[in-house]
């Protein structure tokens, strides 16, 4: 199997925590060069020193802020016109927080789609035209099993990955000519910062002890444990690699067998 990724440069977004981190540091161990995307200049840094390099990559960061969609767009245009390829895009923020989806303001959709869908698609329009010259691109965007079964509490977020899926399903067939792909991970319950922040707040809203929500989360998960995040960036990996090229416009669950739909 074909799962050599030397001489690819590979942007993953997100990348100073969680799965994101987690999906850079498996990309580097396959021979990629990672650029890590985030808006904590003092995390990228921390973070960048932990991704392999025994293959000579070379690995760099772009300081930016996915709520600025606009300053995305600029620091995106600076970066490839300085960078003579891209073979891979990892598209990853934070959800939006939790709530039922009649309590959510506009402001709340507003600025979900533009975290997600908005600068999802800045990133693919300014790597696209490298990944085509190359004739190799892998996009992969990390979304949620709420699009194939809707997460009750999560409202916006519901919405919101439902829309980012469709648009790759839509880019897919555009691309997959040139040697793109494109392509969602849909990670479940999986042990981040996020994960435990929405059982901490679940907790505080109803009274419930931390263990009797993880507990009563554990019984829908058929492998019987929460997800690490390595986990999941093993799964990027693959599908940024040579072996997955006939893999596009896919969504894949990693979340222990929990999403009952097909």
């Amino acid at each position: 199997m074909d799962l050599d990724l030397r001489n690819k440069q590979a942007i993953v977004c997100g990348s100073t925590q969680g799965i994101g981190k987690a999906s850079a540091i498996e990309l580097a161990l396959l021979g990629a060069s990672v650029t890590l995307i985030a808006r904590n200049e003092d995390k990228l840094k921390e973070t960048l020193i932990e991704l392999d390099q025994r293959q000579a990559q070379q690995h760099d960061y772009v300081v930016a802020d996915f709520s600025q969609p606009e300053i995305l767009q600029e620091k995106i245009a600076q970066y490839v016109q300085q960078k003579p390829a891209v073979h891979i895009l990892v598209n990853n923020t934070g959800g939006p927080a939790g709530g039922p989806i009649l309590d959510a303001k506009l402001q709340d959709f507003t600025q979900a789609l533009s975290s997600h869908l908005l600068c999802n698609h800045i990133l693919a329009q300014a790597v696209v035209p490298l990944m085509q010259k190359a004739q190799y691109g892998r996009i992969i965007n990390i979304i949620s099993t709420s699009v194939k079964q809707p997460i009750p509490g999560l409202g916006v977020s519901n919405t919101t990955r439902g829309a980012v899926a469709n648009w790759a399903k839509t880019l897919s067939y555009e691309v997959a000519a040139f040697g793109i792909t494109v392509n969602n991970i849909l990670p479940g319950a999986i042990v981040t910062g996020r994960h435990t922040s929405l059982i901490k707040i679940k907790a505080e809203k109803t009274g419930q002890t931390i263990e009797n929500i993880e507990a009563d989360m554990l019984q829908n998960i058929p492998a019987g444990r929460f997800g690490e995040a390595k986990e999941v960036g093993a799964a990027v990996a693959f599908l940024a690699s040579p072996a997955a090229a006939y893999i596009n416009g896919v969504s894949i669950q990693v979340d222990g067998g929990r999403v009952t739909t097909h």
